[in-house]
């Protein structure tokens, strides 16, 4: 029963019910896929009546408040036939924003309030605040960043006559942006939208989400950042004056409790926090050796002595004079607001590794970060306090994908020696040994973890499909016993655990000899003989081109390839039919 379009695993078969191919002849996306296809997916929920025309929820699908007539005239007939637009070598030409935002409180309570990395300032005379939206027009736009832009015909009407649940993909092909509906029979995707650049990363709101506008920030190899919302058809760009990276962006999320924060890292090492409707300030981010450090790249340290940094055991944090943790709120010291501490981007800065941060993803209590980098190193970083927590060492070579299991206990990484390893926040407590090449990506299976037994799945360059299961309580027994004492693990490695209130029969006591007064932060990669080694539950074959990201949907399985083929793998009917409410996110249309 196994072929191209089915596999068998042990709860059941698998089937491919919908898939998106790429077209035949890249050249209208820009060349050839240079950088591999990315997938984000949001479902958004349309009003089970049909919304009558002119009604408030569509006036900004037309484009906006003040110019509703204009747009309703000229940009409405520019889209219905689906004729693409090319833009000259002028600048951007900015439309007027619907509304402002004011970043400092003005009472005083206001102005006591403790102020945090993810935390928002409260707007002025308590005030409900207007929903923002980017800036610029697309349909009339002048900037030579935008080159292209092709829009499904009758896309409003398409858009109008939604109802119910409608789940939207998002992926990059090459040098455009396509946003597509899927298992929609349309050959042609919603939107497709050019660049002059080439789109390496991108993520969409889930909890912005509705039927007047989608909130995506797509990031570029030339490290640009485009805040973009394809219903209106309109877009942002944030650090286009380069001041802050002007390295190409490598990974982008928006955090999970906020609907204006998101971070971006990049191929120089470093992790900016962004907010989408701040301006670009002035600012430099200090240098762990520049001007502060000799020759040697040595730092002064508080005792006066010289130390080099070192990224093993801390990252270096540059917080702009903006900064919610600095700033008090935007506020001098009279109570009034400081201009020179506006709220600005970039939110804060952080150099993480002097080599390229491949991946990052947020903990589910949204508090810690976990990144890996071409230096081999998985780290841990409490994102509120902005301190590295742990790091861990590879086996072999840069790490090339991560994830984070949705209870918090477990974190899987891959290293570019063909072999995903899933490690606790503990210390390295599996291996997994079934690809012959590089893997791309990884995920967690929600449906099948229960607390005791996980299920994962892995896709990589020799086109395999890899599925995997562990249990708990067996990953404290090595598949060999070592023949010295076990590495003992750091003390904030266990405070850190003890915080989310888990336990797990290998954690060590807090009272266990030899942890008293350790504080490393380093963690070497343990013996390969101290780790238990994982064995595939399945291996499909996919045939075609390279995979690159694989994504667990409660009714199906998602993945996609390099070059944007995108392919819903069916779960069978048992597992369909238990499924539970799940996160707005990883809703998918298929029944």
């Amino acid at each position: 029963m196994d072929n191209e379009s089915t596999f068998v695993a042990p709860e059941g078969v698998y089937t491919v019910t919908d898939e998106h191919k790429p077209p035949p002849n890249f050249a209208p996306y820009g060349g050839p896929a240079v950088y591999p296809s990315k997938v984000s997916s949001v479902v958004v929920t349309f009003p089970a009546t049909k919304q009558q025309s002119g009604a408030p929820g569509f006036v900004q699908l037309l484009g906006g408040n003040k110019d509703t007539k204009k747009d309703k005239t000229n940009g409405l007939k520019e889209r219905e036939d689906g004729i693409s637009l090319s833009s000259s070598d002028t600048p951007d030409e900015a439309d007027q924003p619907t509304s402002t935002q004011e970043h400092a409180p003005t009472s005083p309570s206001a102005s006591q309030e403790p102020h945090t990395l993810f935390s928002h300032n409260p707007t002025a005379s308590g005030k409900k605040k207007q929903t923002v939206r980017p800036k610029h027009n697309i349909r009339t736009t002048s900037s030579t960043f935008i080159t292209r832009i092709q829009n499904a015909e009758g896309l409003v009407k398409t858009l109008q006559s939604k109802q119910g649940d409608t789940t939207f993909l998002f992926y990059n092909l090459a040098k455009s942006w396509l946003w597509i509906e899927a298992g929609s029979k349309a050959k042609d995707p919603l939107s497709r939208i050019t660049f002059s650049k080439h789109p390496t990363c991108h993520d969409v709101n889930a909890s912005t989400a509705s039927p007047e506008h989608l909130d995506v920030v797509i990031g570029f190899s030339s490290g640009d950042l485009v805040w973009l919302d394809p219903i209106t058809s309109r877009y942002a760009r944030l650090n286009k004056q380069g001041c802050i990276s002007n390295s190409p962006c490598t990974a982008v999320r928006w955090v999970p409790s906020s609907s204006t924060l998101f971070i971006v890292s990049h191929a120089d090492g470093t992790i900016v926090v962004y907010d989408k409707e701040r301006d670009d300030g002035a600012f430099v981010p200090q240098d762990p050796i520049g001007k502060s450090t000799d020759l040697n790249g040595a730092s002064s340290s508080e005792d006066g002595s010289q130390r080099e940094w070192d990224p093993t055991d801390s990252i270096f944090v540059t917080m702009p004079p903006w900064h919610p943790v600095t700033s008090g709120g935007g506020l001098s010291s009279n109570g009034k607001p400081d201009k020179e501490k506006a709220a600005k981007n970039p939110v804060s800065h952080w150099r993480v590794s002097r080599r390229s941060i491949v991946d990052f993803v947020f903990s589910p209590d949204v508090k810690y970060v976990g990144a890996i980098s071409e230096d081999g190193c998985l780290r841990v970083i409490d994102a509120l306090a902005e301190q590295l927590v742990d790091c861990y060492a590879s086996y072999f070579g840069a790490l090339t994908c991560i994830a984070w299991s949705h209870d918090g206990r477990f974190i899987l990484a891959c290293t570019d020696h063909i072999e995903p390893r899933p490690a606790s926040l503990i210390l390295v407590v599996a291996r997994c040994q079934g690809h012959s090449s590089f893997v791309s990506a990884l995920a967690f299976d929600d449906l099948r973890c229960d607390g005791r037994t996980y299920r994962f799945g892995s896709v990589g360059e020799d086109n395999k499909l890899i599925l995997w299961d562990f249990s708990s309580g067996a990953l404290h027994r090595p598949k060999f016993q070592a023949s010295h004492h076990q590495r003992m693990s750091m003390s904030s490695t266990i405070s850190l655990a003890l915080r989310r209130d888990r336990s797990a029969q290998y954690l060590p006591s807090i009272n266990s000899p030899g942890l008293e007064g350790r504080s490393f932060r380093y963690h070497p990669a343990p013996s390969r003989n101290e780790t238990a080694v994982v064995q595939p539950v399945l291996v499909k074959n996919i045939e075609g081109d390279i995979l690159t990201a694989i994504s667990f949907l409660p009714r199906s399985i998602l993945t996609t390839t390099k070059s944007g083929h995108v392919k819903f793998w069916i779960r069978p009917l048992a597992l369909r039919s238990r499924t539970k409410t799940s996160r707005a996110v990883d809703i998918d249309p298929l029944t």
